[in-house]
C-alpha cells in the first residue's frame, strides 16, 4: 500500500519538480550529511577520514548500515569496507543524494532492494561494489 503511495506521488508532476529542485535537494543533501556525519562519528567511535570522494566513518558495528556498507549524504559508514572500487561506488551515491536531497530515500526504496534491478545501484557500479 504504501509503495503504492509512493508511486502515486512519484507521478504527479509539479510535485516531483518542488522536491527535486536544487532549492530543496541541497538543503536535503545537507541535512543528511549532518545526520550520516553525528550516527558515524558516535558509532565509530569518531574514526572519520575522507576518501575517494566520500567522508569514511570507518569500524560501525554490522547494524548500523546495510550490506558492506550505507552511504548517507555524503558520509559513507561501514565496518570495514574501504577498497578504492567501493569507494568509487559510493561516491556516485554521494552524487545521487546530493542531486536528490531526501527524496533520494523514497526514490531508492521504490527502486527496490535487489541491487541487481535497483536503478541506483547500477548507475553507481554494480561490479565496483561486488554485486557480480
Amino acid at each position: 500500500m504504501r509503495q503504492g503511495l509512493l508511486v502515486r506521488l512519484s507521478r504527479v508532476r509539479w510535485l516531483r519538480a518542488v522536491l527535486l529542485s536544487r532549492v530543496v535537494a541541497l538543503p536535503g543533501y545537507w541535512f543528511a550529511t549532518a545526520m550520516g556525519f553525528v550516527w558515524g562519528a558516535l558509532l565509530s567511535g569518531f574514526r572519520i577520514s575522507r576518501r575517494g570522494g566520500v567522508v569514511v566513518a570507518r569500524g560501525m558495528p554490522g547494524w548500523a548500515f546495510g550490506r558492506g556498507g550505507t552511504t548517507i549524504g555524503a558520509v559513507y559508514l561501514t565496518s570495514s569496507t574501504l577498497s578504492d572500487s567501493v569507494l568509487e561506488h559510493e561516491a556516485v551515491h554521494r552524487a545521487q543524494w546530493r542531486r536528490y536531497g531526501l527524496a533520494f530515500i523514497p526514490l531508492y526504496l521504490m527502486a527496490g532492494q535487489d541491487p541487481l534491478k535497483n536503478r541506483f545501484e547500477i548507475e553507481a557500479g554494480l561490479a565496483k561494489a561486488g554485486y557480480r
